[in-house]
C-alpha cells in the first residue's frame, strides 16, 4: 500500500499495492485546515483502507468501493463522513507530562493499524490512540532535533584540541627559535604596506590553520604573487603563534604582514566604539539567553527557534575579529582600496581583476544572496536577518531588499571615508542592545546590511560562492568552477562535522607532512 501527497497538498492518492488498479483519490476542499488536522485526516483515510470495520459498522472490503464512498467527501467538498467525535478529540490538547511512562501507545503506524483492527475500536478510541501516537512521535522528533542542534552548537563553538595544540606548539617555537620571530614583513618590504600599486588583502582571524589556508590559496592562485600584500590582523593571544607560522612558512614573493590589534595606534587611543558595544553585548546576551541549558529546556519553542538562539551564543558572533572590519578606514589610513577575506574561504583563482571592477562611487563590492539556483543559500533578503515586526526596522527598511554577503568584499576606503557608515553601524548596535537584541539576533551581517545600505556595488557571483558550511547539496562542478568558495555555516572544514564531499577543496592547501601539523594529529580526513 502506498500513500502519495501532491506538493500542493490539494490531492491525496492511496494505492493498495503493486499490480492493483483500484485506488482512492481525494481532492482537498477549500475550507481552511491546519497542517496537523490535514495530517490526521490523510492518516484516517490511509488507515481506513486497511481496516474493515470502524465504529461497529461493516465497510466494503474493496479499496475502490471505499474510495468511492469516502474519497470525495472526507476533506470538505461535501459533508464529511468522518465522525465529528474524531475531530473533537484530535483538537483537544495533551499535557506535556500526560504521555510520560506510558507503554500502551503504539510506536509505529503498523502497530497502530494492528491494534485498531484487532480491537474492533469505535471512533472515539480510534481518535484517542491516533492523537497519542502522533503526539508522542512529535515529542520524540522535537527532542531529537534539539539534541542535534545542541551537539552541533557544541562542536562548532569549541576549539578542537588539534587547533589548540597547534597554537601552543607555535607559541613555544616562537619563544625558543629566533627564526620564528622574524619581522613580518622584512624592513626593505615595509614601504609596500602603504603602496597602492599593490593588491592589498586584509584578513582578521585568531585561527592559525584557517589563516594559512586562505593565505596559501591566495598566493598559489595569483598570476602576480609579487604584487600581493596580505595584512593579517589577529588578537594578542594568537599573535606569537601567527608570527611563528608565517616566519617559518614564508609565501614569497608575496608580502605578508602579521599584526595584532594592540599594535595599531588608532586602536590604543581613547575609546573604541566596537569594544564598548561588544562588552555591552556580552552582558545583554548572558542575561537574555540564560545559556544553552536554559534554551534547550524550553518546551514551548520550535526547534528552529531554539537552533537560532543556540547559534546566537556562538563566540564568533561576538568576536572582535568579526566586528573589526567596520574600522578598516581607520586601521589602514594610507590605503585606497582593499579586498577583505574571511578565514573560512578558499581562493581558487587570481583575484587581481577585482581591482578593475568599476565601483561607481559605492563603498562595498559584494555578491547578492537573493538570486541563484540554490534556494537554500541564495534566497536571503533583509527579512531573513532583520526583525520586521519591530517598528524601528519596519519603518526604515524594505523586507524584500536583496541581502549581500560578507566573506569576500571589495572595499573602496576612499569612498568609505566620505560617508557615515561606521557611525551608522554603531548607532544600530546600540539600538539593538537597548531593545534586548530584538532587532536581530545573530552576527555582524545585520548591522552591516543597515550600515552599507545604499553603498553596495553588486559583483558577479563567480567571485564568491556561499553555503559550503550549511549543506552539501552544491554540485562538485559548481564548487570547482567558483573563484572563491566560502564555508559559511557551522560545518567548518577544520571541524569533524565538516561535509566530507566539500572538505577536500580546503584540505588541498594544508601540508599534512608539516612537522607542526603532524605533531598535532591534524589529518586530511
Amino acid at each position: 500500500m502506498q500513500l502519495h501527497i501532491s506538493p500542493s497538498l490539494r490531492h491525496v492518492t492511496v494505492f493498495p499495492g503493486k499490480g492493483v488498479r483500484e485506488f482512492i483519490k481525494v481532492k482537498v476542499g477549500s475550507r481552511r485546515l491546519s497542517y496537523r488536522m490535514l495530517f490526521y485526516s490523510i492518516l484516517f483515510v490511509f488507515v481506513m483502507t486497511a481496516v474493515d470495520t470502524i465504529d461497529g459498522e461493516s465497510k466494503c472490503s474493496s479499496i475502490g468501493c471505499l474510495g468511492k464512498r469516502l474519497g470525495p467527501k472526507i476533506l470538505g467538498r461535501t459533508e464529511s463522513m468522518v465522525p465529528e467525535v474524531i475531530y473533537q478529540i484530535l483538537e483537544e490538547p495533551i499535557g506535556k507530562h500526560e504521555l510520560q511512562g506510558r507503554s500502551d501507545i503504539p510506536q509505529t503506524l503498523d502497530e497502530f493499524m494492528v491494534e485498531i483492527k484487532n480491537g474492533k475500536s469505535d471512533a472515539m478510541t480510534f481518535a484517542v490512540k491516533l492523537r497519542e501516537m502522533v503526539t508522542l512521535l512529535e515529542q520524540r522528533t522535537r527532542n531529537a532535533k534539539i539534541q542535534e542542534y545542541l551537539y552541533r552548537h557544541v562542536a562548532s563553538s569549541s576549539i578542537p584540541k588539534q587547533l589548540h595544540c597547534l597554537a601552543l606548539r607555535l607559541a613555544n617555537e616562537h619563544a625558543s627559535n629566533a627564526a620564528a620571530r622574524l619581522q613580518l614583513p622584512s624592513a626593505e618590504l615595509v614601504p609596500a604596506l602603504v603602496d597602492n600599486s599593490y593588491y592589498h588583502f586584509v584578513l582578521a582571524s585568531d585561527n592559525v590553520l584557517a589563516t594559512s589556508v586562505v593565505a596559501t590559496s591566495l598566493v598559489r592562485n595569483s598570476l602576480r604573487p609579487h604584487k600581493v600584500v596580505l595584512h593579517i590582523i589577529t588578537d594578542r593571544k594568537t599573535y606569537y603563534p601567527m608570527q611563528a607560522w608565517f616566519s617559518l612558512h614564508p609565501l614569497s614573493p608575496a608580502i605578508i604582514e602579521v599584526k595584532a590589534l594592540h599594535h595599531f595606534d588608532w586602536f590604543t587611543k581613547g575609546k573604541v566604539p566596537v569594544l564598548e558595544a561588544m562588552e555591552k553585548d556580552q552582558r545583554v546576551r548572558s542575561q537574555f539567553r540564560g545559556g544553552s541549558s536554559a534554551i534547550v529546556a524550553n518546551n514551548t519553542e520550535k526547534p528552529n527557534v531554539i537552533a537560532a538562539k543556540l547559534q546566537a551564543l556562538s563566540p564568533k558572533y561576538n568576536s572582535l575579529m568579526n566586528h573589526i572590519r567596520i574600522h578598516l578606514p581607520e586601521l589602514f589610513p594610507g590605503l585606497d582600496k582593499i579586498v577583505f577575506l574571511d578565514d573560512d574561504i578558499v581562493v581558487q583563482t587570481d583575484l587581481s581583476p577585482l581591482w578593475d571592477i568599476e565601483m561607481n562611487g559605492k563603498v562595498n563590492g559584494a555578491v547578492e544572496t537573493c538570486n541563484g539556483e540554490d534556494n537554500f543559500v541564495m534566497s536571503k533578503r533583509y527579512r531573513s536577518y532583520l526583525n520586521f515586526s519591530h517598528p524601528l526596522i519596519s519603518k526604515n527598511f524594505d523586507p524584500n531588499a536583496c541581502a549581500w554577503a560578507y566573506g569576500m568584499n571589495i572595499f573602496d576606503l576612499d569612498a568609505w571615508r566620505k560617508t557615515n557608515i561606521s557611525f551608522t553601524y554603531h548607532h544600530w548596535l546600540e539600538q539593538n542592545l537597548k531593545s534586548d537584541l530584538s532587532l536581530w539576533q545573530l552576527g555582524t551581517l545585520p548591522p552591516g546590511l543597515i550600515a552599507f545600505h545604499g553603498h553596495v556595488q553588486v559583483i558577479d557571483p563567480f567571485w564568491h560562492m556561499l553555503g559550503l558550511g550549511y549543506q552539501e547539496n552544491t554540485s562538485y562542478a559548481d564548487v570547482k568552477s567558483a573563484g572563491v568558495i566560502h564555508y559559511n555555516g557551522r560545518a567548518k572544514p577544520w571541524l569533524e562535522i565538516a561535509f566530507p564531499k566539500l572538505r577536500p577543496f580546503w584540505a588541498k592547501y594544508v601540508d599534512f607532512s608539516d612537522k607542526f601539523i603532524k605533531s598535532c594529529h591534524i589529518m586530511a580526513t
